[in-house]
């Protein structure tokens, strides 16, 4: 690591930690520049707590799609407050990122070591975004699909510059018959966005949660005091509602409530194969 590249680093761990010159320069000899492994650094020696910015909650921000020859990337970049995700140094962070990540093809890791327009990194570039605005910003996640034997599709929901917003999902679709569906697919991903479905089936549900979930139903039905051969076949009937609301292919159709999403895609393929192989939604802040 060249000195100017240390000293760069030291600048940066400083503006997060409020740490003196000498043990941020410690910190980033012994961890070799790591900004993140220099913060733990830090606060294993007891010289530093978390930074006060990094320890508040990011839950608002932006997700944002771009796309080249129907292959798709969606990112979702957080910040603490509404006012901030409509910062156009914000939006223009995003942007960039955004197109990074399809160039890396949605791997995280590659794309926020990855030199920005400025020629430093994303997560040089995240730092100083955070110490210029003043609040946390956080890379949360991202989704790659490619058009491999597939048509694909993406919807951004209400947004707030093209292509970017605060709810977005991703709908891959194996299509062997050639049938139409632009119109179907862009109505889709509406579905999807409205109704957030877990799964596309009911066997692509996490058994884990499905098994939370029936705990949770039993106990509720068990305190409602009704005999154990009737609370039980309650308890079938709701966690077999649970599943079919969850999963795509047998929720209510929203532009048509007498049907399910599996009788519009029939209705649509008829005998042709067809399959809808990934579905990705992101909505700001969600599980935050």
């Amino acid at each position: 690591m060249s000195s100017q590249s240390q000293i760069e680093k030291i600048k940066q761990l400083r503006e997060i930690t409020g740490v003196g010159f000498k043990d941020c320069k410690i910190a980033i000899d012994e961890t070799n520049g790591n900004i993140d492994k220099a913060i733990d650094f830090l606060r294993t020696r007891g010289i530093a707590k978390a930074n006060k910015k990094m320890e508040r909650v990011a839950a608002d921000g932006l997700i944002s799609i771009y796309q080249s020859d129907s292959n798709y990337v969606m990112v979702e970049i957080n910040s603490e407050t509404d006012f901030v995700a409509k910062n156009q140094a914000f939006i223009n962070f995003v942007k960039e990122v955004t197109e990074i990540c399809f160039k890396s093809k949605g791997d995280m890791e590659k794309t926020v070591h990855s030199k920005m327009k400025n020629k430093k990194t994303i997560n040089e570039n995240l730092v100083d975004l955070i110490s210029k605005i003043g609040e946390k910003i956080t890379f949360r996640r991202c989704a790659y699909i490619n058009n491999n034997e597939s048509e694909n599709f993406s919807y951004i929901h209400s947004p707030l510059k093209e292509n970017i917003g605060k709810l977005g999902v991703l709908l891959k679709v194996k299509n062997p018959s050639k049938v139409d569906i632009k119109d179907l697919g862009h109505k889709l991903t509406m579905h999807i966005a409205a109704m957030n479905p877990l799964s596309v089936d009911v066997n692509d549900l996490d058994p884990k949660l499905i098994a939370k979930e029936r705990t949770i139903i039993e106990q509720e039905v068990k305190n409602s005091g009704k005999p154990s051969s009737v609370s039980q076949k309650i308890a079938d009937g709701k966690i077999k509602k649970f599943i079919e609301e969850n999963s795509l292919l047998n929720q209510i159709w929203i532009l048509d409530p007498k049907k399910k999403v599996r009788q519009i895609l029939q209705e649509t393929f008829g005998k042709n194969e067809f399959k809808i192989s990934e579905m990705k939604r992101f909505k700001v802040g969600e599980g935050i």
